[in-house]
């Protein structure tokens, strides 16, 4: 839930002297959580897709997402690493085949905007990109987009549900009445996990109150939990709610100018819990609080019965170079595979360290230790981190498309100014989905890299770490590294799938001057590395949506795109991959994005 654009805080000019592992730990508080009661997928009446183009939306009415943050890195800062040091990878083939390949065409954006019946029809809003969610499990695959979700048969691809509108899941207000100009709860950044411990299905969701004659932001947020009860996702689910305001109210620590929202919440699971991480920003100030950091019993949150969380202020903890923690990412762990267990139980995490949003050559291995407590009515977990040397990666530049039709564009160019071929952005450096297999921990991020022959481009920079805790302390070691891109063209956000072998694929989208904005995975292990790249999903045009037009309000440029991809993994170690392209077909009238689920066997 974030543009490139706004600038929310300096952080402190970051040294250039190398900076050594160290090790600082938070404690946690508890905060209360609120059960919302229940609801049943299957039951909410959905839409058929249809959309009266036209009638529903006008060229003069832009629909973004209104609230504007960004990783609060600092153009003042130093780089840590020199522009030289660019990465210059040697790149990776395409390849003419996908054995071991199969795929679905997921939720477009005419889906997610024509979903909803009754209270809900014609109350979605058009959002670019598609906020990716993916899970799998007990023979289903979940995918939610932005504010909308959909369950498929994972044998056939069929959908089992319609397109659901997470407002009506939650039994919250609609987004827009647009009928009378009623604004509802402001939902964003689905994530999804199965729990094959539990046989359950978890999705999480941000909302923030506002006020609804204006829309504008009223002053509380939450984090949303839904728990299926079954297996079965298209059944009832248990409802919970997370008061993210943190401004000492309702139970919730008081924190630096808020009232606050934690944007983007991430998850993760070990044995013992569910953990959601997010990154605070205040609602009506600038600044930047840092990550934060939610942890709960698992099976209470299965059971209905979960009371409370475990609250850790990440952001508190002392940074290398003056910095603030953020997108800190927990770690799944695929179905066989073995979970931490040292230190009474522990769930690791991920991040990146570019805090000037240049280069760097660090990550930070993250250990939330005495997961065993959460299950107890005193719960006792402990947050310490390590910063290893790694690879160097950095801010990704923005990236040319392959030129085609877009209709939009020439709509919108019959008056002044004449609207360019969008760029696609390359968003920012932040570490993706994190996986704890095998004994490593996998995650990936966008980084700048120089192409053969051509000028710099948008690569993935991934990282295999092994990690250890010592009773509250976490160390660990690089165990292997390196780069995804193709020569001449772009490769960004990236998603690891990882199954309890060790073997993996990782999902991104593939785009550039020869190539319309295309699905793509590579297969990945620790002794191969990454290998060919595969293109499940052919882009069939450019990109041709309304972040990137200035009639539109945009900046004329660049178009937002992916914020980030899913991976998941099956009980037969089949890794599952969505991510964003451009299919043909129908689309709506301000936006042609759709996203492809494919599963592949390494």
């Amino acid at each position: 839930m974030k543009t490139r654009n706004a600038l929310l805080s300096t952080i402190a000019v970051l040294a250039m002297a190398a900076v050594s592992a160290a090790t600082s730990a938070g404690a946690a508080t508890s905060t209360p959580i609120k059960r919302l009661g229940s609801a049943t997928l299957g039951s909410i009446s959905s839409s058929s897709g249809a959309l009266a183009e036209g009638s529903l939306e006008t060229f003069d009415f832009p629909e973004f997402d209104f609230v504007n943050r960004e990783i609060p890195h600092s153009g003042l800062s130093a780089a840590r690493v020199p522009a030289s040091h660019v990465p210059r990878p040697a790149g990776n083939a395409v390849a003419s085949s996908n054995p071991g390949f199969s795929g679905f065409n997921g939720l477009s954006h005419l889906d997610q905007r024509a979903a909803g019946t009754g209270l809900y029809t014609n109350t979605q809003f058009s959002l670019e990109p598609p906020d990716q969610a993916l899970c799998v499990g007990n023979g289903f695959v979940l995918e939610s987009v932005n504010t909308a979700l959909r369950v498929f048969n994972a044998t056939t691809g069929a959908a089992v549900t319609g397109t659901i509108p997470l407002n009506q899941f939650f039994g919250l207000a609609p987004e827009i009445d647009r009928t009378n100009v009623v604004f509802g709860d402001f939902t964003s950044d689905p994530k999804c996990q199965y729990d094959a411990d539990t046989g359950r299905f978890f999705l999480t969701l941000l909302q923030l109150d506002v006020d609804p004659p204006t829309g504008a932001f009223s002053g509380r947020s939450h984090v949303l939990l839904a728990v299926s009860q079954t297996g079965n996702p298209a059944g009832a689910w248990f409802l919970y709610s997370i008061d993210a305001t943190n401004d000492g109210q309702n139970g919730t620590p008081s924190h630096p100018a808020c009232p606050c929202f934690g944007d983007q919440p991430l998850i993760g699971a070990d044995a013992n819990g569910f953990y959601i991480s997010t990154n605070e920003f205040p609602i009506f100030a600038g600044g930047f609080n840092g990550a934060q950091i939610y942890a709960m019993s698992k099976t209470a949150a299965a059971a209905g019965t979960l009371s409370a969380v475990q609250a850790i202020n990440a952001g508190a903890i002392a940074a290398p170079d003056g910095g603030i923690w953020y997108t800190v990412q927990p770690a799944t762990t695929p179905p066989g595979g073995t979970y931490a267990s040292a230190s009474g139980g522990t769930e690791y995490l991920m991040s990146a360290l570019d805090f000037s949003g240049t280069l760097d050559n660090r990550i930070a291995v993250w250990a939330l230790t005495n997961t065993s407590s959460l299950a107890s009515p005193t719960p006792s977990v402990s947050l310490s981190v390590a910063v290893i040397d790694s690879e160097v990666y950095g801010q990704p530049p923005d990236a040319q498309q392959r030129p085609g039709a877009t209709p939009l564009a020439d709509a919108l160019s019959i008056k002044p100014p004449k609207e360019k071929l969008e760029l696609i952005a390359g968003n920012d450096d932040r570490m993706n989905q994190v996986v704890y297999a095998n004994g490593r921990l996998w995650g990936a991020v966008n980084t700048v890299v120089k192409t053969q022959n051509g000028p710099t481009r948008v690569g993935i920079a991934y990282f295999a770490a092994t990690p250890s805790v010592s009773g509250a302390a976490v160390s660990a070691t690089m165990a292997t590294q390196g780069y995804v891109a193709v020569n001449q063209e772009n490769v960004m956000y990236p998603a690891i799938g990882m199954n309890a072998a060790g073997k993996g694929a990782m999902v991104f989208t593939l785009v550039g001057p020869d190539v319309y904005p295309s699905a793509a995975y590579v297969t990945l292990d620790e002794v191969n590395g990454a290998g060919a790249v595969h293109i499940a999903g052919a882009g069939a045009g450019p990109e041709d949506g309304f972040t990137g037009y200035k009639r539109e309000g945009a900046d004329g440029r660049t178009a937002r795109w992916g914020d980030y991809s899913a991976a998941a993994v099956d009980a037969s170690g089949d890794i599952w991959l969505a991510t964003e392209y451009i299919p043909g077909g129908d689309r709506s009238s301000l936006a042609n994005w759709g996203t492809f689920v494919s599963k592949v066997t390494p």
